[in-house]
């Protein structure tokens, strides 16, 4: 019955991976605790093998496209590493209670970041990357040929060293969270890389993909030693999580951006509200 129900569970949360691109370790943390009766902190381990396992099968279903911008995902993940490693530490450290609090509190956060920022216009119709903006300064007049080399070089300089330091704040937040709350992330990445690097909304979720796994198997390495994962419960979860992952990715090709992020932030504050009133009333 445990294998059904862990199935069961595992489809929506692949569907939910597949579709937006992250939010799967939103919801299997909670799956696993309060619908298959594991701890915490169990629970944060098989969480990250799942979303890691579903990840990885995204990513190779979008190699055929151009839904990945795979600088941003690997430079995300790279520089997330270390911070995963560190979150891992103190996963082991925190109390429950404190541990499903912090999760709750970060998930509504970020859905009313979601909320009130929304996508941009360009994001929503599928914009490109941020743009260095124009040499003339918008007055049509173009200036001295050696001035516009030199103004258009500046300007790239500075964009890219501010992408740069977006990827690396960002990157580094995402992976320490990962490793601390047991999740892939993604419900922070893909906020990230619509919000701060201008993402359109496919974008970000195949982007986001490659990102959860990185996250997801640099967290698994940080635990090991400390890994005690249910396999008959990780096991039915993410090999129907890994098929509801393949029709997610068929749902999110037939919405808009603007929809997209509109779903993805009701997910975050439903989750949120209900671990947050649930690790209250547990106190």
């Amino acid at each position: 019955m445990t294998g059904v129900l862990a199935g069961a569970l595992g489809l929506l949360v692949g569907l939910v991976i597949g579709t937006l691109g992250g939010g799967g370790g939103v919801l299997a943390v909670p799956a696993l605790v309060y619908a298959l009766g594991q701890d915490a902190r169990t629970a944060t381990t098989g969480s990250i093998v799942i979303v890691g396992i579903i990840s990885a099968v995204g990513v190779l279903a979008r190699l055929r496209g151009r839904t990945i911008d795979w600088r941003t995902g690997l430079g995300f993940g790279v520089v997330g590493v270390p911070t995963a490693w560190a979150g891992s530490l103190l996963n082991r450290a925190v109390p429950q209670p404190l541990l499903l609090l912090s999760f709750a509190a970060l998930t509504l956060l970020i859905a009313v970041l979601m909320l009130v920022r929304g996508p941009s216009a360009d994001q929503r119709t599928g914009g490109a990357d941020i743009s260095p903006g124009s040499a003339d300064g918008g007055s049509g007049v173009p200036p001295v040929a050696g001035v516009t080399v030199v103004l258009e070089a500046r300007t790239r300089r500075r964009a890219r060293v501010r992408r740069i330091a977006k990827i690396v704040g960002a990157g580094s937040v995402v992976g320490f969270l990962t490793g601390f709350l047991g999740v892939g992330g993604g419900f922070l990445v893909v906020p990230a890389l619509t919000m701060l690097l201008g993402l359109s909304m496919p974008a970000a979720v195949g982007t986001s993909l490659l990102v959860l796994t990185v996250n997801s198997l640099s967290s698994t390495v940080a635990r090991i030693g400390h890994l005690d994962p249910d396999w008959a419960v990780i096991g039915p979860f993410a090999a129907v999580a890994v098929l509801g992952a393949l029709g997610g990715k068929l749902v999110a090709d037939r919405m808009s951006g603007a929809a997209l992020n509109r779903t993805f932030a009701g997910l975050l504050v439903v989750v949120g509200l209900f671990v947050g009133v649930q690790s209250l009333l547990a106190l």
